[in-house]
């Protein structure tokens, strides 16, 4: 139960810590179909008319472009590896809190030329490794400038390659028209900015863009983790209760091999009271030892998962106690009825017994 509770809390505290960091304030507005099933196209200036919406600070956009990737000339048009073409404006990773591995970002010379910057996922499949490196698309040879650490709010654009929109217009035909926008804006006012994105940025043409909020997925993961430490909880209190049955069957046996004992203990002058307080004693050490002895190897699991995660490891002090008093009531639970029985044994019977 420590275990449980102690990386279920490690997981929480982290995927806090992960939406503290890269905030719950960004939306996005991806183009979709009107009621008709006809496809919506955003205005070639939707950042701009987001952006005079009252509460927004930072506004960006992505396209997508019409280009087949490939590692080099020699690799045929049909072998792709998965990753898809994106025009980005280079205010792109300031907006989503992204960084940078190795090389670096467009900026306004090279969003003009045939550059690219690789999401992760994009540079492993591709086999990049390095800045320099150069990919077809299409038939343009585009130099990799820069390699980006994985986007945690928007893993979409992991599996991209990134040119600038100039770029995008003169080498590969694309019309200008963003696909997704990304917004952010004052903690407070993110539902109000939700209410009139769609409008904001197409009229009329609301019904046809999906407005979403990418910290709401981290936000599911954290419900879904606490619904599955719940389960987890439930079936270490099944486990509790067959460690009980185990500590009961030990002392029944434990009565039965030392009836000679309770005889010769019964006939000195011991009350039935003491010999209950014997047995019930027993019971509570062999369970207090194993619940000692759990909620270290509990303590220890959890900082050591905790530590190859990256995790800060979290333990809090009501899963020691609870799972400590757990394992206490079970051992009373579980001595009670060999106590009792113990106390019962006529002490000649006791005696005469082999």
């Amino acid at each position: 139960m420590v275990a449980v509770v102690g990386l279920s809390e490690s997981s929480r505290a982290d995927l806090m810590a992960r939406l503290d960091r890269l905030g719950t304030n960004l939306l996005t507005a991806d183009a979709g179909e009107t009621h008709l099933g006809k496809p919506v196209k955003l205005p070639k200036n939707a950042v701009a008319m987001v952006e005079r919406i009252g509460p927004v600070r930072h506004a960006t956009a992505t396209g997508n472009v019409d280009a087949r990737i490939r590692r080099s000339d020699v690799v045929p048009e049909e072998r792709t590896v998965g990753v898809t073409t994106q025009a980005a404006r280079i205010d792109l990773l300031s907006t989503l809190g992204g960084a940078v591995d190795k090389g670096s970002w467009l900026n306004p010379v090279r969003e003009r030329l045939p550059t690219t910057v690789l999401g992760a996922v994009a540079a492993e499949r591709l086999g990049i490794t390095h800045t320099g490196e150069t990919i077809m698309m299409n038939d343009t040879r585009v130099v990799v400038v820069g390699i980006l650490e994985p986007l945690e709010l928007v893993p979409t654009l992991d599996r991209t390659a990134m040119v600038g929109f100039p770029a995008a217009e003169r080498y590969f035909g694309f019309d200008g028209h963003p696909t997704t926008i990304f917004e952010r804006s004052t903690d407070a006012s993110v539902e109000d900015v939700r209410a009139v994105l769609a409008r904001s940025i197409s009229p009329g043409d609301e019904a046809g863009i999906k407005i979403s909020r990418p910290s709401d997925a981290l936000a599911a993961k954290a419900a879904a983790d606490k619904g599955l430490t719940t389960l987890m909880l439930g079936l270490g209190a099944v486990a509790l209760l067959v460690g009980g049955v185990g500590v009961a069957n030990t002392m029944v046996i434990s009565v039965l091999e030392r009836r000679q004992e309770i005889g010769l203990r019964r006939s000195l002058g011991a009350t039935r009271n003491a010999i209950r307080l014997q047995f019930l004693t027993e019971s509570l050490l062999l369970s207090a030892l194993g619940g000692v002895t759990g909620a270290l190897l509990g303590a220890v699991a959890t900082y050591g998962f905790a530590r190859v995660q990256g995790w800060t490891a979290v333990i809090p002090p009501w899963s020691l106690a609870g799972g400590l008093a757990a394992t206490l009531l079970i051992g009373v639970a579980a001595g009670l009825y060999p106590a009792i029985r113990a106390s019962r044994l006529h002490p000649t019977v006791a005696l005469n017994a082999t």
